[in-house]
């Protein structure tokens, strides 16, 4: 029986270049950290950090990972760097809007989904912090809908597409595999579930936003895909409430 449905964001509910939106994020930051990193290294080093993330083991915390790669040089001011992110989190990311177009629909999917009173999980990539992560939900144009959980740099130990970071997600959430759906555009990131058991939607709305979705994640963390089972159902992010009416029928399809 389904009980709850995961989403991922990018290029699933906001749609963007990931490159274009990298090239206006990293000037951004870049100025709150000119007295420590010169700018022409900022980038490669947050890029470096990042990449690092990616490949963390479980042992501590996103947050932790990232800063112990960042901070390599500057380990004295590691508590003021994080205190700068945030505060440009807080102050300046919302600016990065203008870089995203939205899926229309979003809102009215997940208020369908609210009143079946299943558990709603954001399982995007928990490489910026909550605050950051809420910001790109209002985007979406759902940041005031309440989810059961969000994953963030701060709550999980793995990054996608790694499988320790779905047995996070199903541990903090006390549900099996089999009673999830996983809504997701990237066969790598998000299909990758279906190892383990987890149902799985594949939205194809980004083919019509974006002509090179995550490519550079793709680049950082691979694309393989081989040995992930098709998709149940692949189809426009409008057609999900269709699908979860099937699971919850006791349907299935492929």
């Amino acid at each position: 029986m389904l009980k709850a449905v995961l989403f991922d964001v990018d290029n699933t509910l906001i749609f963007f270049d990931e490159v274009k939106f990298i090239k206006s994020y990293i000037p951004l930051v870049a100025r709150r950290f000119a007295d420590l990193i010169p700018g022409d290294k900022f980038g490669e080093k947050l890029l470096s950090a990042t990449m690092e993330m990616h490949r963390n083991d479980g042992s501590m915390t996103n947050r932790e990972r990232f800063l112990n790669f960042f901070c390599q040089g500057i380990e004295q001011y590691r508590d003021e760097v994080w205190r700068r992110f945030e505060k440009f989190y807080d102050e300046e990311f919302d600016s990065l809007r203008d870089v995203v177009a939205v899926h229309n629909d979003n809102r009215s999917i997940f208020l369908a989904l609210k009143e079946k009173n299943l558990k709603i999980v954001i399982a995007t990539n928990p490489i910026w912090p909550l605050s950051a992560q809420m910001i790109r939900l209002s985007w979406a144009g759902i940041g005031d809908i309440g989810f059961d959980l969000v994953t963030h740099i701060d709550n999980m130990t793995f990054c996608k597409p790694q499988i320790g970071y779905y047995r996070e997600i199903l541990s903090m959430t006390g549900e099996k595999p089999e009673d999830c759906l996983m809504v997701g555009d990237d066969p790598a990131n998000d299909m990758v579930v279906a190892t383990i058991g987890m149902k799985t939607y594949l939205s194809i709305d980004s083919l019509d936003h974006v002509e090179s979705p995550l490519e550079l994640s793709k680049h950082m963390v691979g694309r393989n895909s081989d040995g992930i089972p098709p998709a149940d159902f692949r189809g426009p992010l409008v057609k999900l409430p269709e699908a979860v009416n099937m699971l919850l029928q006791g349907k299935h399809s492929n």
